[in-house]
Formats: C-alpha cells, sequence, structure tokens
C-alpha cells in the first residue's frame, strides 16, 4: 500500500466522522455557503497578478515538517499581497497538519480565489467546502473514476464552485477530462512514491484541450521555470514548499516574483 492508498482509507473515516458531528443542513446554514464564489479564470489571467497558486502547507508526507511556526492569515496575505492568482489551503489534518479553519482563516483575511486542497472522495467533502469559504476544489485523477470526477464536478458547478482536476499522466488526462472541469493541473509530482519531475508538464501540456485552464503543480523552483511552462501554455503555477520552507513564506514569494 503506498502513501495514497494509505491516505484514502484515513479520509474515508474522516469523512463519517465529520458526517455524523455536522449535518448538510448545517454546512448550508453556515456563514459562507451562500456567498458567490471568485471566479479562477479571471484571477489566474489577470494582468496584474502572476499566476502563482500559493501554497499554505506545514507538513507533508514526503518531507515531514516543512514550516509549522506560522500563521495562515500572515502567510496567505502576503502571498495576495506579492501578486498570486490563488491561494491552496491544506485541509487534510492526519498527513498535512491542515485543518478547517487553516480554510476559514485564509477566506476571511484575503479577496481571491481559495483552493480548497484536500483529498475529495465524497460529495459531503464538496458541501464543506462551499460552507468553509472555498471557491475552487481539486480532484484528484489517482483517486477517483472517471463517473466519480463527473459527479463531484457536476455537485461543485452547481454550487458555483471551480473545479481543478489533477493528474498525472496522460490516461489519467484522457479518462478525466468532462466540460465541469475549469482547469486541468499537471502534478510533477508522482504521488506514488512522491518524487519529482517537471518534464510531466511539458509532456502533457500539449494533450490538454485549449479550453481548460492550464496548472502546473510542484517542483517549481525558479522563475525561469515558469517563463518556460508559459511558452508551453501554461497559466498557472502552484508553488508552497519553495516558499514554505523559508522562515518567512511571504518575503520568499516577495522575491521570487522579482524574476517574472
Amino acid at each position: 500500500m503506498n502513501i495514497l492508498d494509505k491516505i484514502v482509507l484515513n479520509k474515508k473515516v474522516e469523512i463519517e466522522v465529520a458526517k455524523s458531528n455536522v449535518s448538510i443542513a448545517q454546512l448550508e446554514a453556515s456563514e459562507f455557503f451562500n456567498r458567490t464564489p471568485y471566479s479562477f479564470r479571471e484571477f489566474l489571467l489577470a494582468p496584474d497578478r502572476t499566476g502563482i497558486i500559493a501554497e499554505f502547507k506545514r507538513k507533508s508526507p514526503s518531507k515531514g515538517i516543512i514550516n509549522d511556526k506560522v500563521s495562515v492569515k500572515e502567510v496567505t496575505s502576503a502571498y495576495a499581497a506579492a501578486g498570486a492568482s490563488a491561494l491552496s489551503v491544506l485541509t487534510d489534518r492526519n498527513f498535512f497538519m491542515g485543518d478547517k479553519p487553516d480554510l476559514i482563516a485564509a477566506r476571511d483575511a484575503n479577496t481571491i480565489p481559495l483552493l480548497r486542497k484536500d483529498f475529495m472522495i465524497d460529495e459531503y467533502q464538496v458541501l464543506e467546502a462551499k460552507a468553509w469559504g472555498a471557491d475552487i476544489i481539486l480532484l484528484i485523477a489517482a483517486i477517483l473514476t472517471p463517473a466519480e470526477i463527473q459527479t463531484l464536478a457536476s455537485l461543485a458547478k452547481s454550487l458555483g464552485l471551480n473545479v481543478l482536476l489533477e493528474v498525472h499522466n496522460l490516461e489519467e488526462l484522457q479518462r478525466s477530462i468532462n466540460p465541469n472541469l475549469d482547469a486541468i493541473g499537471v502534478n510533477n509530482r508522482n504521488l506514488a512514491d512522491f518524487t519529482v519531475s517537471v518534464d510531466t508538464s511539458f509532456q502533457l501540456a500539449g494533450h490538454i484541450p485549449a479550453e481548460f485552464l492550464k496548472i502546473s503543480e510542484s517542483a517549481i523552483s525558479n522563475t525561469e521555470i515558469i517563463k518556460s511552462l508559459k511558452q508551453a501554455g501554461f497559466n498557472g503555477f502552484l508553488i508552497g514548499e519553495n516558499f514554505m520552507k523559508e522562515q518567512d513564506p511571504g518575503a520568499a514569494i516577495r522575491e521570487f516574483v522579482k524574476g517574472l
């Protein structure tokens, strides 16, 4: 069993506990449920923004603790002020030290699109994302069937949410595409063994249909990589560890964008 399998097994237990603690009616009555989500496309393509989806991540299964000394409000606000097009916030507790309050704190502090970064396998999680103030959900092709992607994406769109599909190879891409997606992200990290290679994005770039935003995720450590990815047709660049590994992630993104 690889780490992804372990995460999904744990997620199933988490979801059942959440369902027993918070009803769908309670989610629908929450503060953010009726807010209109921001347009991912609008912010990603805005000329005054960088295309960077800046991630708040304390820990990962491959690296262990990355940075558990900073506050989500301070870091995400600094990301937004530096020109990030969107924010990604981990909400997985056991493997990434994330949680619901992180997403809510990021929502309260920012007026740009917010991605709930988690392992989405159940419609309940989509309702949670809406209730917690997210604008974008992530669907990972490696853990979902095409039918499950269709179901979750359709629900998300009915709630006004943006949908980012994450793929790792051509087979996942071709079997998972459906019209309810807004963006397709190529994860340069192999979720089975956590090795990274930005070549994955370059290999898949030409296979992503033009109607979808193209996002490259992980292994982006310098601005020259972003410039090359833009030439290959990518609109967005998810960067987390490169900023979070620094004592001051906000200063790290400010310095990084000077090279764009």
